[in-house]
């Protein structure tokens, strides 16, 4: 039996990877995705244990030091990680595995002595700075500070996009979606 392919898909706040992944759920049923644990409140429409696992600061903590996350990072000032053994489970039975993880978290799956020579890295574009903008704060979900942070936390992750071996730009929600799947079938 072939090994599942690991793939990340990671990309600044805001520039719709949350919509990428709904429709590449919906067209790409036999991928498994992963569920990420945050620490961040819950927005409305959100599912505990589909959209994330919320969980508290102190639960949190006991993921990291029981080292049961595969990555995890800090980011406008929540936790966000991903757990390990669901992932490696999928991937041992042949199944794909597909992460939508900040790009801290990325550069730690990168970086894994277990999975990071085998994960495939596609970095979700703006079009540009300017419209990444507009999207984050039209979203309504934060307040004018964390907007802020996320803006300029944003900069910084659009600057790591030569770290990824792909990059896809989000000018259409559809065009993204189908060079992602391209890009699925290929690898």
């Amino acid at each position: 039996m072939r090994r599942g392919r690991l793939f990340v898909l990671s990309g600044p706040s805001g520039v719709g990877k949350s919509t990428v992944l709904q429709r590449i759920r919906v067209r790409c049923p036999q991928l498994w995705y992963s569920v990420s644990a945050t620490t961040r409140t819950q927005r409305p429409g959100e599912r505990p244990g589909v959209d994330y696992f919320f969980v508290t600061a102190q639960e949190f903590a006991e993921l990291i030091e029981r080292q049961e996350l595969l990555e995890y990072a800090q980011f406008a000032g929540n936790y966000y990680g991903t757990p390990q053994g669901p992932v490696e489970e999928r991937l041992a039975a042949g199944t794909d595995v597909l992460l939508e993880i900040e790009v801290q978290g990325a550069r730690q799956v990168r970086s894994s002595p277990r999975l990071g020579a085998e994960a495939v890295l596609v970095f979700l574009a703006p079009p540009s700075f300017e419209e990444l903008a507009r999207r984050l704060i039209g979203r309504g979900t934060e307040d004018e500070q964390t907007q802020e942070r996320r803006l300029t936390a944003a900069r910084a992750e659009l600057a790591a996009e030569a770290e990824f071996d792909h990059t896809i730009v989000n000018t259409d929600v559809d065009a993204a979606v189908d060079g992602l799947i391209r890009l699925l079938a290929e690898s």
